[in-house]
């Protein structure tokens, strides 16, 4: 770097903390806890993993979780096992937000959601390819704990330890890597993925069991084209939740 008078500190920072940076990052954290990427409950990670996940400052993370403290979405706690908790999923104040945020997306959510269906196809028939015998008695033993997991975050935890194990049976860093990246633009808390709101959530549940039950059984059985297509169809769930979110937000009516 030249000599000279020093940059004054924090002009990057300010920049990202715009009001309107902030605006965008407060909605699209509504918008996650709307659909069930961090249900009630549910500690958010850290400002500084936040901060990366979404390609912002800290600063502007720090105000946007202010923002959802007032509105009554998060809680703050103190002390060990502190942080940022989600309050309440579905407040009166968030339904603006959701509404901005999803239709404004909605055509990159469709075409980046079917990318993920897509890719997760290619994921399980390398699976169903290349399964070692411990591949498939870890996915039975993950498929064993979504089973008995409790309703709710566990399930969708114990979900998330499922969708890992299948990728780490395909063998193929580069396919993981470029699906995580591709979840990572769709959903904040990926490889978490949503897991809908409580009044529909146990029906989606019990339909995903389903599925898992018949993807691990075409892994383990080496039956790619069965695994590919099972896939394909049980990651459409997310954008089922996207666009019942939407419904209920009033910005689709069909």
């Amino acid at each position: 770097m030249a000599s000279g008078s020093p940059a004054k500190p924090g002009v990057l920072s300010r920049q990202l903390d715009s009001p309107t940076r902030v605006d965008e990052i407060t909605d699209r954290l509504i918008t996650a806890i709307a659909v069930g990427e961090y249900l009630p409950g549910a500690r958010l990670p850290v400002e500084r993993d936040l901060a990366e996940a979404l390609g912002v400052g800290r600063m502007t993370v720090r105000a946007a979780l202010a923002r959802l403290v007032e509105r009554g979405v998060l809680e703050t706690r103190r002390g060990r096992g502190g942080g940022s908790y989600v309050r309440e999923q579905w407040p009166d104040s968030v339904v603006g937000a959701l509404g901005r945020t999803l239709s404004i997306r909605l055509e990159e959510l469709r075409d980046r959601c079917d990318a993920i269906c897509r890719l997760h196809g290619a994921v399980c028939r390398a699976a169903a390819e290349a399964r070692t015998e411990a591949d498939v008695a870890t996915l039975r033993g993950c498929l064993e704990d979504y089973r008995c997991a409790a309703s709710g975050e566990s399930a969708q935890q114990a979900d998330s330890r499922l969708h890992v194990a299948i990728m780490d049976a395909a063998h193929n860093a580069v396919l993981k890597q470029v699906l995580v990246d591709l979840e990572a633009s769709v959903s904040v808390g990926a490889p978490v993925h949503p897991w809908g709101e409580p009044s529909t959530m146990r029906a989606m549940e019990l339909r995903a069991l389903r599925d898992h039950e018949l993807l691990v059984d075409a892994i383990e059985h080496r039956r790619p084209d069965d695994a590919d297509q099972i896939a394909r169809a049980h990651v459409a769930i997310d954008f089922e939740l996207i666009s019942a979110a939407l419904r209920r937000a009033g910005v689709l009516t069909d």
